[in-house]
């Protein structure tokens, strides 16, 4: 029989979403913004007050914790992130809770013409009676990831209140930084301590992912010839005008995001700054094979060296540096947490389903530094943008899947 958290889960949401943390990625701090230790002293005195053992907040920015085993058991690691999507406002978050949604279109407060519609959005149209978090049309919502925290610490709780429940050593992890891609450093697989783990970042309820996106960052930097513009004939060298030749020999219309889906990699320019004088463009690589993603950097690098040579009195350089690696690449060598958490699902009369996530978690970078960590869904949908939402209940499913993972864990050898 599945508990009820429908209350708990709510309260806990809209006072995390409150919060602002956004990560910055122009930071080289960890974490890399100041405000992203709000939350997290704020959750290692709820741990503390929960009766959590070994909370501690690390130098390097993660809140951990452990909640004693009842039984022998393997260890098992539960993870989520503190920070929102740097791409959106996250400032002055007001989150709102639509009660017994009926089904119609939802507006927003502080932004008149954006609506949610469950024509456009069919999940939404799935939910009607249940309670539907949003924000208030200006900003992003932040259920990525703090439906995660909301959920990992309801189950904490629960567990905790409860010892009669049979469960192994559970280490939780509440990482910074996750949606820059640093969330995962190197002394995280040591301290977390965990045989396996699972990170609380999915979306749709049954959702187990162990496929994610491999990903390299690019930047290039263009340095021009900057002369007054009125003596500038045979001599200025743009470098705008370079910039904008760089984004348009790429492929446009077959390896941009808007263009792509499934299974299919894309080059994205996220960011181009600067002036005649100089100009930068920061760029993301994804691919769910490593032979196809060098071969993106391959062609970046490609077309780079054309517009230089188009140019020989600019320096156009280009860097690419790895992010994280697809996780089947380890976890198909030992399907046993994809495989628990599958039972886990179905053992509340749900069907598990696997799709690749066209993205990257935490659990990418630990699996590949050895501690195995699959993705589980936690009801969040329309991630990074104003149009942001998720379901109390599909949180609460959530939570009930997290502490039947706790109890079928024992079953597994240490």
């Amino acid at each position: 029989m599945l508990q009820s958290f429908d209350q708990e889960l709510e309260e806990r949401l809209i006072r995390y979403a409150a919060i602002d943390s956004q990560s910055d990625e122009g930071s080289t701090s960890s974490p890399s913004s100041e405000i992203q230790l709000d939350i997290l002293r704020l959750l290692e005195a709820e741990l503390s007050e929960i009766g959590a053992k070994n909370v501690q907040l690390t130098d390097y920015g993660v809140v951990l914790a452990t909640i004693p085993g009842t039984s022998d058991g393997p260890t098992v690691g539960f993870l989520a992130h503190v920070d929102t999507a740097p791409q959106f406002n996250a400032t002055g978050v007001k989150p709102r809770v639509i009660h017994g949604y009926n089904g119609g279109d939802i507006t927003f407060p502080d932004a008149p013409g954006l609506i949610l519609s469950p024509v456009e959005y069919p999940y939404l149209a799935e939910k009607v009676g249940q309670d539907i978090v949003t924000a208030s049309g200006t900003t992003l919502l932040g259920a990525d990831d703090k439906a995660g925290i909301s959920i990992i610490m309801t189950a904490a709780r629960h567990l905790l209140a409860h010892p009669e429940i049979a469960h192994g050593p559970i280490r939780i992890a509440f990482t910074p930084d996750e949606e820059i891609g640093r969330g995962v450093t190197e002394p995280l697989p040591r301290d977390l301590a965990a045989d396996f783990a699972y990170t609380f970042d999915g979306a749709a309820v049954g959702e187990i992912e162990y496929e994610s996106f491999s990903a390299d960052a690019a930047e290039i930097n263009i340095t021009g010839v900057s002369i007054h513009p009125g003596l500038a004939k045979g001599k200025m060298v743009n470098a705008i005008h370079l910039a904008s030749k760089i984004i348009a020999t790429l492929p446009q219309a077959t390896m941009t995001p808007e263009v792509t889906a499934e299974r299919e990699g894309f080059i994205h320019a996220t960011e181009m700054c600067g002036d005649a004088a100089a100009m930068t463009i920061k760029l993301i690589l994804r691919d769910f094979e490593r032979d196809a993603l060098t071969a993106k950097g391959d062609l970046l690098q490609q077309v780079c060296t054309t517009i230089r040579a188009s140019e020989p009195r600019a320096d156009i350089t280009c860097s690419i540096r790895p992010q994280y690696r697809n996780m089947r690449y380890w976890l198909e060598m030992d399907m046993m947490p994809v495989d628990l958490a599958r039972e886990a699902t179905q053992m509340l009369g749900l069907e598990p389903v696997s799709v690749p996530i066209r993205g990257g978690t935490d659990g990418s970078i630990l699996t590949e530094m050895g501690v195995p960590t699959p993705n589980i869904f936690t009801g969040m949908q329309n991630i990074h943008g104003p149009l942001e939402w998720i379901s109390v209940q599909d949180m609460a499913i959530a939570t009930n899947l997290c502490l039947t993972l706790a109890k079928l864990a024992v079953s597994q050898p240490e």
